[in-house]
């Protein structure tokens, strides 16, 4: 007695036909299956695979219920609680297809029909894209290009895209892959497509001339000060500060980043002075209020550049006198000890890249540009932006603050992280 089991080989054509055949003659899978050599099993996977859809006609009989006789509401819809299709053992168990049917011109079911030249062509194409090297068909990588490319052109990371998309059924690592391996190139997506790494800042060389500046008094302002006050409080806000620019006579654009939110604003000022800075909290305690204001921004570290070192400027409002924060700097050369902010402004890097001129750019233009970054989603917050965490922690005072921040929330598929985001953005000739 023959033994017919999984061997492993793909079924050719002539086995196909003689599938059709067996369906035409009503034989059930097992009986095709012996003919052909195969496993029953194989033989159903095939039909139920490869076998043609045919709606049925639903004109003057929409509703094909086996209860419909009996049903008081009559139901036309198809969508009642109790709607039932009828079954047919031919169509749904053996052979699995209705090629020539005795029952097909009074069949009021749907059909399913069996063509093995189809199916060989279906199979080939399949061949194809599972031979490509990726467990990807030719459709899905489409599919895929046309949620990544627009994204991607916009600046977004692919965790960005990730975040907004959860029927990107693919690891992230799997698509990094993909897009490194050129799977994407003919779509208009490669590895530059991804967001590139910040620059590093041109190192500073021994033999440039710089005038001298008075030494600061950092007592009781230095970080290991810092380190003792949050020991001290240790759920008090804590804000970051810094400095951006392109070309060192200027304009200058001063960072300010709340650490638990991972907001980050930002002015945009000719001179890089002290004076200005705090002119800046001046203004958004104006806009906020002294209380919002001394509970958002209670605690500032920051960098010891010029633009921060006068110290009462920034503990007291100028106007009253009255104190309103506490500020301390980093140790020299050390601005990992502000790390977050750094990182953060990798963000900025993305839209104003080193070597660009910012001279025309307006304090519209930078709110613009830290409404597409804060809502871009992090993976520290599980796929949350920082306006999204902004108004978890702040939700009372969430409306005041957006509006004193000049921010508005942008959506995930429309953040931009590009250049062409401000328009007055100019190169350098």
């Amino acid at each position: 007695m023959a033994s017919y089991t999984h061997d492993n080989k793909h079924l050719s054509l002539n086995q196909r036909k003689i599938i059709q055949t067996g369906i035409e003659n009503r034989c059930c899978k097992v009986d095709i299956a012996k003919t052909i050599g195969k496993d029953a099993t194989t033989v159903a996977k095939e039909i139920k695979k490869h076998r043609q859809f045919k709606p049925r006609n639903t004109f003057n009989n929409t509703n094909i219920c086996v209860w419909f006789a009996s049903c008081p509401s009559k139901c036309k819809n198809g969508k009642c609680s109790n709607y039932l299709e009828p079954k047919c053992s031919k169509r749904d168990r053996s052979p699995g297809a209705c090629n020539k049917c005795p029952n097909i011109p009074r069949c009021r079911l749907d059909k399913y029909f069996y063509y093995a030249t189809i199916a060989q062509k279906q199979y080939e194409k399949d061949l194809v894209d599972f031979r490509e090297g990726f467990n990807l068909t030719v459709g899905e990588r489409k599919q895929l290009a046309a949620i990544l490319k627009p994204l991607l052109d916009q600046g977004q990371s692919l965790y960005q895209i990730f975040s907004a998309h959860p029927e990107i059924k693919q690891s992230m690592k799997t698509i990094y892959n993909y897009i490194d391996a050129g799977l994407f190139k003919e779509d208009g997506i490669d590895y530059f497509s991804l967001k590139e790494k910040v620059q590093r800042k041109e190192r500073y060389k021994k033999n440039q001339l710089k005038k001298r500046r008075d030494p600061v008094n950092y007592y009781d302002h230095k970080y290991e000060d810092f380190l003792k006050f949050i020991d001290e409080n240790p759920s008090i806000p804590i804000t970051q500060m810094d400095s951006v620019y392109n070309d060192k006579s200027g304009p200058y654009i001063q960072t300010i980043m709340m650490e638990n939110t991972s907001i980050m604003i930002g002015f945009i000022h000719p001179n890089n002075n002290s004076d200005e800075t705090s002119h800046n909290l001046d203004v958004l305690e104006e806009r906020l209020g002294y209380i919002l204001f001394r509970m958002i921004f209670p605690l500032f570290i920051t960098d010891r550049g010029p633009e921060f070192e006068k110290i009462n400027l920034f503990e007291s409002n100028t106007k009253t006198g009255e104190t309103r924060l506490s500020i301390f700097y980093c140790d020299p050369n050390q601005p990992q000890q502000k790390p977050k902010v750094e990182n953060n402004h990798n963000y900025v890097r993305d839209i104003i890249p080193n070597g660009l001129d910012i001279s025309k750019l307006t304090q519209e233009d930078i709110d613009l540009m830290f409404s597409h970054i804060n809502s871009t989603p992090r993976k520290k917050y599980n796929g949350r932006t920082p306006i999204e965490m902004l108004k978890f922690l702040y939700e009372n005072e969430y409306d005041s603050i957006m509006k004193a921040f000049n921010l508005t929330e942008v959506k995930r598929d429309e953040v931009i992280l590009k250049p062409y985001l401000l328009k007055n953005l100019c190169k350098n000739k």
